[in-house]
């Protein structure tokens, strides 16, 4: 699902202008974005959490050179945990053995 398809759903169902959910879909991601940006965890319930952590600094190995060992600076990452109702929603497409 793109942002689009999001767009058009929501303005079907609620009747409101493309435009306007469109403005209102933008704002919201922004907002998220900015909040992770500044190092905060951004909830949003039966949804997920938006955190940001740290990685360690690490040895990685060059495939073309597997002699060489690269250093991998610690950095930043983005990570999403998902809230408890999708994460029961995506089990169900779990394949049976």
């Amino acid at each position: 699902m793109t942002k689009r398809d999001l767009v058009v759903r929501i303005a079907a169902e609620t009747g409101l202008i493309q435009e306007q959910v469109l403005d209102v879909v933008q704002k919201t991601l922004d907002y998220i974005a900015q909040a992770v940006a500044e190092g905060k965890n951004v909830e949003l319930r039966n949804f997920g959490v938006f955190e940001v952590k740290i990685r360690k600094a690490r040895i990685g190995r060059n495939p073309n050179a597997p002699a060489t060992d690269v250093p991998i600076p610690p950095r930043a990452v983005v990570k999403f945990k998902p809230g408890k109702e999708m994460r029961e929603a995506v089990l169900k497409l779990t394949p049976k053995a």
